[in-house]
């Protein structure tokens, strides 16, 4: 959860930097994709859900988490659509998907295991009484 945490607000400074250009950061990043970097802040806002639903045992984070995972892949095809039609791009951008949708691949494995462990404790709790 620290991590995804970390990863989630990371994710929200940059994209936000992009957006309003603080700090430099949209000139650093050169030719960035909107769509992108639009689908970061989505992807953001799912993190956002999930954390929120982690910290308190909600069943429905694998969920959240996996179509935030379907959406980041829908991202990446359309950056692939881009390309294809000849639009501007960074090399960097294609290796910062993959190792994003790889995460929140990870991220929803994770949450899948840990949203078990509570109805696991709860049933062997009922089945001493």
């Amino acid at each position: 959860m620290t991590i995804m945490g970390i990863i989630t607000s990371v994710t929200l400074f940059l994209t936000l930097s992009i957006f309003f250009d603080w700090f430099g950061i949209r000139e650093k990043e050169g030719n960035y994709v909107p769509m992108i970097v639009l689908a970061n802040f989505i992807s953001v806002i799912f993190y956002l859900i999930a954390l929120g639903g982690l910290a308190v045992w909600k069943t429905w984070v694998p969920k959240v988490l996996l179509v935030n995972l379907i959406f980041l892949i829908g991202g990446f095809i359309g950056l692939f659509l881009h390309i294809y039609l000849g639009g501007l791009y960074e090399e960097k951008t294609i290796g910062a998907m993959v190792f994003r949708i790889s995460l929140a691949a990870v991220f929803w494995g994770a949450s899948l295991l840990i949203g078990r462990k509570p109805k696991t404790k709860y049933n062997e709790i009922n089945r001493e009484k």
